[in-house]
């Protein structure tokens, strides 16, 4: 599934190419109703976690998960059919963005937009210093062991499974234990520093000297010692970590 690199990613691609214009919103597949959207002018877009907020115009809010198969597709060539499955189609002035097999594409009033908001914990690649103590306190107080709170987006949004895997082994944290405030705050530290690198690389950036490299997610050895990687299902995904750097 994307993480929150991506979906930011996708927020500002979307935001410097689409925003400001009226746009024509469609739903070539027929399963989105687009009439609520089509025809208004794009404000903003913007990333929270995994979840991607459209705002337009005199119009409600569009609402985007992308899931585990969902993703986007950008054109410059206006005229181009869009790919079959195409959810919703966003066409701007230059460039336009296919929305193919999410698992959410809907309108929010406001009131639903604030009760999504509500539900998520701080985004790493959102928020500001001031929100280091705050996240720490969340993460450390979660009931569960660490493996499994980072993926529970009501407790830090937009962390998914090689996030969790990358940081952990990086803070030298084991994922089947708990963990206090002091380890959580450097986790938060590690979050922000490595998905900002990620938001700029469009991948998972564990170490910046090998951007393409894992430290253990989706291992057979620990890239660091070479002690094989254990894995197992945690949370109801697979988890990594090394035995010999992570305790």
């Amino acid at each position: 599934m994307p993480e929150a690199h991506v979906l930011h990613r996708h927020a500002r691609d979307q935001r410097e190419a689409l925003a400001g214009q009226v746009l024509s919103v469609t739903s070539p597949q027929g399963k989105f109703d687009a009439t609520p959207f089509d025809g208004h002018r794009l404000l903003d877009v913007q990333a929270y976690g995994k979840h991607l907020l459209h705002s337009f115009e005199e119009a409600p809010d569009l609402h985007v998960h992308l899931g585990l198969r969902g993703f986007f597709l950008r054109t410059e060539d206006l005229g181009l059919l869009p790919r079959g499955g195409t959810r919703m189609r966003l066409v701007g002035e230059r460039a336009a963005f296919s929305l193919i097999a999410p698992s959410r594409c809907e309108a929010l009033d406001r009131d639903a937009r604030d009760a999504l908001l509500a539900t998520l914990g701080p985004d790493p690649l959102r928020a500001g210093a001031t929100a280091r103590d705050g996240a720490a306190q969340r993460l450390a107080a979660a009931r569960g062991v660490v493996g499994a709170t980072l993926l529970d987006q009501s407790v830090w949004a937009g962390i998914g499974n090689a996030w969790r895997a990358e940081l952990l082994f990086l803070a030298g944290i084991d994922p089947s234990r708990r963990i206090d405030v002091e380890e959580a705050a450097l986790l938060w530290d590690l979050a922000v520093e490595h998905l900002t690198l990620g938001l700029e690389a469009g991948q998972v950036v564990s170490d910046p000297s090998a951007p393409d490299e894992r430290w253990v997610y989706e291992r057979e050895t620990c890239r660091r010692c070479g002690t094989p990687v254990r894995s197992w299902t945690l949370a109801g995904r697979t988890a990594w970590v090394c035995p010999t750097d992570q305790s």
